[in-house]
């Protein structure tokens, strides 16, 4: 396809922090095996979209890693994963100021990129066929086309909302409406829906997913004014008045998980018996970097609703309504419930325990008789014996020296040590 994406690798991340505390947020492990980018460079691969850039800025080290062993195309091939971090340059030295600005600071390396620019972000859970996406965007002779989807009233608050003619070019966008009279006014009457094959469900709004298709021409020409810095808020509403914009319809699963709220939900969806977003689809797979693990080794466990990925080993735990993320190890007598555990990144071998042992520091992974609740365990913690982390004053925000609470969820940092006997 004359395409090429563009994956945004996101700011700071504060919203996910602390597990962006050393990571962007695109390196964030989903799924008990995948991290974030996994998700749109799988769909691109799936579409048929082989030129991918992918833009970064904070914390890249582990996100530049991961995409480095992992997407590699064959000398035979004119596909690339190239990622453009953020750097100075005799012409600018500032870092990227938004989504816009972000791409502004790169388009001398997409002047030779095919004729149309796809623009997604790298921290959305979904599957689209991007091969449809184009072809509406194609049909409609469009200069920029924006993916959206039919979100609630209650919603539309946390969105960039629309309103589109019959034909469906976008007529008008509101960025994150916060007051009622907005909100009317782009309300969708049930029989507008019906018009683009999609059922109103009680949804009344239609919400930019963030992914957008651009002719590289007027992507160059809308970017010429450097005050824009970002896409939402300035280029879209500016861009109506001036070019054809066409709305491309999606009614699947999509969820932007950039907060830890969303991120749990996110999870504790994926271990429903039918879950929404489904991992298992033979023929949209998501990819990610093998890792040639043994299966897991489950001994004397009850686990009830729950996922496990390979290269755990489990003694003699209770787990419900959990994600165990790869090489995690569970000692006997603990009970984890509604809970993320990433996982580990190396195994701590006979020799490495009994010298965790002599220096009075716990194993990597989950000790004995611990109580895990309502939490997200990041990846190579240590967690010692008759922890209880069950949030038990009921804090919905707190920063402790080696725990923060967001939300109500419980967070134990990549890399965190905590001692045995603790309770938060």
């Amino acid at each position: 396809m004359d395409l090429t994406a563009i994956i945004l690798g996101g700011g700071q991340g504060s919203r996910l922090y602390p597990l962006t505390k050393l990571r962007a947020k695109p390196a964030v492990p989903i799924g008990g095996k995948f991290r974030l980018i996994d998700i749109p460079i799988s769909n691109c691969l799936h579409s048929g979209v082989r030129k991918i850039f992918i833009l970064t800025q904070f914390n890249t080290e582990s996100l530049h890693r991961h995409i480095t062993r992992t997407y590699l195309f064959d000398i035979f091939s004119k596909g690339f994963v190239r990622i453009l971090a953020a750097q100075q340059t005799a012409e600018n030295k500032d870092w990227y100021q938004g989504t816009a600005d972000a791409v502004r600071k790169n388009l001398m390396y997409f002047k030779h990129a095919d004729d149309n620019l796809l623009i997604l972000s790298g921290d959305h859970l979904y599957r689209m066929d991007y091969r449809r996406f184009f072809e509406n965007h194609l049909k409609m002779d469009a200069d920029i086309s924006i993916a959206v989807k039919p979100i609630f009233r209650h919603e539309a608050k946390g969105f960039g909302i629309l309103k589109t003619d019959e034909k469906g070019y976008v007529s008008a966008f509101y960025e994150k409406p916060q007051d009622d009279a907005t909100l009317d006014e782009f309300s969708i009457p049930p029989e507008a829906f019906e018009k683009f094959n999609m059922e109103a469900q009680g949804r009344t709004h239609l919400a930019s997913m963030g992914i957008y298709i651009f002719k590289k021409q007027v992507l160059f020409d809308v970017l010429a004014d450097e005050k824009m810095e970002d896409f939402g808020h300035e280029i879209i509403p500016a861009a109506i008045k001036k070019y054809k914009v066409a709305a491309y319809f999606f009614d699947g699963y999509w969820e932007d998980i950039g907060t830890v709220r969303s991120f749990f939900d996110a999870h504790m969806e994926l271990v429903q018996p039918v879950p929404r977003f489904d991992f298992y689809d033979e023929d949209f797979p998501i990819y990610t970097h093998p890792r040639y693990l043994p299966p897991s080794k489950i001994y004397n466990c009850q686990i009830h609703q729950s996922n496990v990925a390979e290269g755990s080993i489990l003694l003699g735990s209770i787990i419900e309504n959990s994600i165990i993320g790869i090489r995690s190890f569970v000692e006997e007598g603990t009970f984890i419930q509604r809970a993320i555990i990433m996982g580990n990144d190396r195994y701590d071998t006979i020799k490495t325990r009994r010298e965790n042992a002599a220096k009075g520091q716990p194993n990597l992974g989950i000790g004995n008789n611990c109580v895990i609740r309502n939490a997200i365990i990041d990846i190579n913690a240590r967690i010692g014996n008759n922890v209880h982390l069950i949030n038990k004053d009921n804090k919905e925000h707190e920063d402790g020296d080696f725990y923060a609470i967001r939300d109500g969820i419980i967070i134990i940092p990549k890399n965190t040590v905590v001692p045995s006997n603790t309770v938060i």
